[in-house]
């Protein structure tokens, strides 16, 4: 006979375990790729007998949670199924962790606890997604285009003072160099031995560099205060640092705290000493507002 407490933690493993089942089973469904859809078939029936293995102690059927499976999925879909599926199982990680704290009575629970943290680890890294062997490519295009364009506003914002020419030349600056990025890119992939296509690859590098050059000057296309304007563009880059690390943390299991300190000090630091300069040139030039 099971007291409460172990009741109810095999109950919530029994939906947390019936609810993966469902989002691994409709991912493997709309898989393009074969060996892609077998991975995570694999694990949709794996997480389907760890389920009834939580129902032999329970004696119970329980329901899965259909609002997590449709949000992980939607995830899965929009920012890659590595991601989504990460995701999902940190979220569900202290739970796995309660597995080992059961009694001798459920002799099963570590073996599906190792089973949690190996097994289903080494199959989600069998998976074969184009948007994680481009995500280097994606990292250079918005990684440079954060440095150059926030230090690029910075000094302008200064040096021009004015926010509709700011922005014309963020803008015309930003695109001139998402495409040099691209065809460097193109030309380093090219000359590499590597899986990747070097078109592919260009492409990334340049939509990465174009979106963050539209959403820094967006700020100067609303605003008419420069450092209101210079204030949001660097609040923005914050931004696009911050979700972007979190996605590079889930989806290749890297610290967080260490890239986005990385890449939030350099870009800051690039922008402060751009300001500077901005502010000496204005200053030697006789410039004024």
């Amino acid at each position: 006979m099971l007291d409460s407490r172990v009741r109810a933690v095999l109950l919530a493993a029994q939906r947390n375990e019936i609810t993966e089942h469902h989002v691994y089973k409709k991912l493997s469904q709309v898989a393009k790729k074969p060996h892609n859809a077998q991975v995570l078939e694999r694990i949709s029936n794996d997480e389907l007998r760890h389920y009834r293995v939580w129902k032999g102690h329970t004696g119970e059927e329980v329901q899965p949670n259909r609002f997590k499976i449709w949000g992980y999925y939607l995830i899965a879909r929009v920012f890659g199924v590595t991601f989504g599926i990460k995701l999902m199982e940190r979220g569900e990680g202290m739970a796995r962790d309660s597995y080992r704290e059961l009694p001798e009575s459920v002799p099963e629970a570590m073996q599906i606890a190792d089973e949690e943290d190996e097994h289903e680890a080494q199959l989600i890294g069998l998976i074969d997604e184009e948007l994680l062997k481009y995500v280097g490519s994606m990292v250079l295009g918005l990684s440079d285009a954060l440095v150059e364009l926030t230090g690029a506003l910075a000094g302008l914002t200064l040096a021009l003072a004015n926010t509709r020419l700011i922005a014309m030349t963020g803008l015309i600056t930003g695109i001139a160099a998402s495409l040099s990025m691209g065809a460097s890119e193109y030309l380093s992939t090219k000359s590499e031995e590597s899986d990747q296509d070097p078109l592919r690859a260009a492409l990334y590098t340049g939509t990465a560099y174009v979106f963050t050059v539209m959403f820094l000057i967006l700020p100067y296309l609303l605003f008419d205060s420069l450092y209101v304007c210079l204030g949001l563009a660097l609040l923005n880059a914050i931004l696009v640092i911050l979700l972007f690390t979190f996605y590079i943390s889930v989806a290749k299991d890297v610290s967080f705290k260490d890239r986005f300190r990385e890449m939030a000090l350099l870009s800051l630091g690039v922008s402060c000493l751009s300001f500077g300069i901005g502010w000496v040139i204005r200053v030697f030039l006789g410039v004024e507002a």
